[in-house]
């Protein structure tokens, strides 16, 4: 009977249940792709599911529950559209469809670069925010590497940077184009449609 008990702590220990079952999913794949096709073309994701687990874990939801299909790039960022800031930047922004009623899934806490070590270079795929663990489906791509979105730069006021949690690996031809699109401040006029974002098989 002794036997038994220490050999069924052991499998619960390791993850499996007492019949010997694994009772969680297996690790996924890292880094999973994913593919985010809009009216201006298509384009690749790596996201780093092991470096960046939460922030990597809260995009793939949205991808996995379709949130992002019909959704837009609407935000484009570029020297001469932020007046109001010493610290400038280049990226574009999108997100789920802003006419859904579903609400979206909570916040999740800030991964800082300092802790994945994915830095924002050029390329970079990373969740926007206010303030620190307030980030919920908006994700924007760098447009050339981006030092003062890493921990410590000073974009943010908080010095604690932005989440980044993958790269485009193909297709970067197309978030320059749609960086470059008509718009008016810092809105792109009109927005982009994204027509789905899916994980690559």
């Amino acid at each position: 009977m002794r036997t038994r008990c220490v050999l069924t702590a052991v499998l619960l220990a390791l993850g499996f249940g007492a019949a010997g079952c694994r009772t969680n999913p297996p690790p996924a794949e890292d880094p999973a792709r994913v593919v985010v096709e809009t009216e201006m073309g298509a384009f690749e994701l790596e996201v780093y599911v092991d470096r960046a687990p939460v922030t990597a874990a809260n995009f793939l939801r949205y991808v996995d529950d379709g949130f992002y299909d019909d959704g837009t790039f609407f935000r484009t960022v570029h020297a001469d559209n932020q007046p109001n800031d010493s610290i400038r930047i280049a990226v574009v922004q999108g997100g789920r469809n802003p006419e859904s009623e579903i609400e979206s899934f909570p916040p999740i806490p800030l991964e800082r670069t300092s802790e994945t070590g994915i830095l924002h270079e050029d390329g970079t795929v990373s969740m926007a925010r206010g303030g620190p663990d307030t980030a919920t489906q908006s994700f924007f791509i760098c447009i050339g590497d981006q030092p003062s979105l890493d921990f410590g730069g000073m974009r943010n006021p908080d010095g604690q940077g932005f989440a980044a949690f993958g790269r485009v690996v193909a297709g970067m031809d197309v978030v320059r184009a749609i960086h470059r699109a008509p718009y008016e401040a810092q809105q792109l006029t009109p927005p982009v449609r994204i027509v789905r974002v899916y994980r690559k098989e």
